[in-house]
């Protein structure tokens, strides 16, 4: 159907390189946009990403940069713009993840969670924001967490679950922000989901944990978050701004 389509549209994604971010990269370029893929200079995974997409005949730049320096990512945007046109779509998707208690926690170990998985979305939807609200038009989603909602058992994330449930809330306040000057944000927030980190031979106890507690009985495949982000910025969502779309398989039902 049409009003799902994202053709001719130009998206810039972070996080590009891997994991759920390079799903979505390639799930939008499936939708019909052309896609600027952005992720750490440390990442493999942009020359993949890129491959992909060029593969489904759209368009790809791929760029390299840190989501906590803003002028990086501006840059970043504009060469963007330089070499797919105007974006009008993106996906704030870059983000880390680990553990520890809260009373052993380094303050460093606090800081950077909040300054990648929160200043980091801020910061990106800030920059897209500068070239989408001269033009009256864009839509942003933001990667959440079900955790900004609730405490995963078993998993010592206090930073972690906070950061995400401030990306919920940034989320809102920005959607209300822009809601009369053409701009939606809206965020997704994944559950338990077959990521590389979640593959690894050695968390294979907690991953059947994590399927036992989710109603559904299992993790997400990483291609089940692509539906929901492409609605999130076709036109069939032009009347949905500020949501927190929980994709979790039921879990936040118990």
């Amino acid at each position: 159907m049409d009003i799902f389509s994202l053709t001719n549209k130009v998206a810039f994604v972070t996080g590009a390189g891997s994991g759920i971010g390079q799903r979505l990269a390639i799930g939008i370029a499936e939708a019909g946009a052309d896609v600027a893929a952005f992720d750490m200079p440390s990442s493999t995974g942009l020359a993949e990403t890129a491959a992909a997409i060029e593969a489904l005949g759209r368009r790809c730049v791929t760029l390299q940069g840190d989501v906590t320096r803003g002028d990086t990512v501006a840059a970043a945007i504009a060469t963007a713009e330089r070499d797919l046109g105007p974006i009008e779509l993106a996906v704030n998707c870059a983000g880390i993840a680990n553990a520890a208690p809260a009373e052993e926690m380094p303050l460093e170990q606090w800081q950077r969670m909040m300054d990648v998985n929160l200043t980091g979305v801020f910061l990106c939807a800030q920059a897209e924001s500068r070239v989408m609200l001269p033009r009256k038009r864009g839509a942003i989603v933001n990667i959440a967490s079900m955790s900004g909602s609730i405490v995963n058992r078993g998993i010592l994330q206090a930073h972690y679950n906070t950061s995400k449930a401030g990306v919920v809330h940034l989320t809102k306040s920005l959607a209300m922000e822009w809601v009369g000057q053409g701009i939606r944000v809206n965020s997704v927030s994944p559950g338990y989901t077959s990521t590389p980190m979640n593959l690894r031979p050695e968390v294979a106890e907690q991953v059947k944990r994590f399927e036992s507690e989710t109603p559904m009985a299992r993790m997400a495949e990483v291609d089940e978050m692509v539906g929901p982000v492409v609605f999130l910025l076709s036109p069939a969502a032009s009347f949905v701004t500020g949501i927190d779309l929980l994709v979790d398989g039921g879990f936040e039902c118990w």
